[in-house]
């Protein structure tokens, strides 16, 4: 006598003896629905999870990117060569501007000076460079300039609000502007051959630039 009621190698599980052929053909219709439901399902999440993915790129490189050069403080101060006259940002309007703080105190300004005065006169008016006195006596200045052959405009900041505004808290500072009065490259320290030509080359690129936006 037999214990148990374990199938034999081969028979057919419970449920589908009683069902036959046709019990069996159905239970497989049924279990191939159900695998294409769930796999219609995975399939939707996952394109819907792609759309988002690349709806959220999108999104994101339309704002990336580097940030706006800065505009550049205005300033209206004393001119220390032309006695009752001002010298103000606003008057070179659309114009590229340098503006270069220094003092006679200064004595990396000895060397930078000169440079920029043989510079400029050989510019011959083409490029706008305004010389901004910092904490100095006018005398000292007047006397500093005239000895290094200075013949741009020179403003008298003895309060250092251009140089607040500016963020300067050493000398010399030059700031290159461009046609919009965006600060488009500073340099830290003395000036040089190298530093004024990059200076030049990114404020025409950026007036070009402005100007064809505009």
């Amino acid at each position: 006598m037999q214990v148990g009621s374990a199938a034999s190698p081969g028979s057919a599980p419970p449920g589908e003896e009683r069902t036959g052929p046709q019990g069996r053909a159905g239970l497989v219709v049924r279990r191939t629905a159900r695998l294409m439901a769930r796999h219609k399902l995975l399939t939707t999440i996952a394109a819907a999870f792609v759309v988002a993915v690349i709806a959220v790129s999108l999104a994101t490189s339309g704002t990336s990117g580097p940030p706006p050069d800065p505009v550049a403080p205005g300033f209206t101060l004393n001119s220390l060569t032309a006695p009752g006259q001002h010298i103000t940002l606003s008057q070179y309007r659309g114009k590229p501007l340098i503006v270069n703080f220094w003092a006679s105190w200064c004595e990396p300004c000895q060397k930078e000076t000169p440079l920029l005065a043989s510079w400029y006169a050989r510019q011959h008016g083409h490029v706008v460079l305004v010389g901004l006195d910092e904490n100095d006596t006018a005398a000292s200045a007047l006397a500093f300039a005239r000895a290094k052959g200075v013949s741009y405009p020179i403003g008298v900041d003895p309060n250092l609000g251009a140089a607040n505004a500016y963020g300067v808290t050493g000398l010399p500072q030059t700031f290159f502007l461009d046609a919009q009065h965006r600060i488009v490259h500073h340099t830290l320290g003395a000036v040089t051959p190298a530093e004024l030509a990059k200076g030049l080359r990114l404020m025409g690129a950026s007036s070009a630039n402005g100007t064809a936006s505009g």
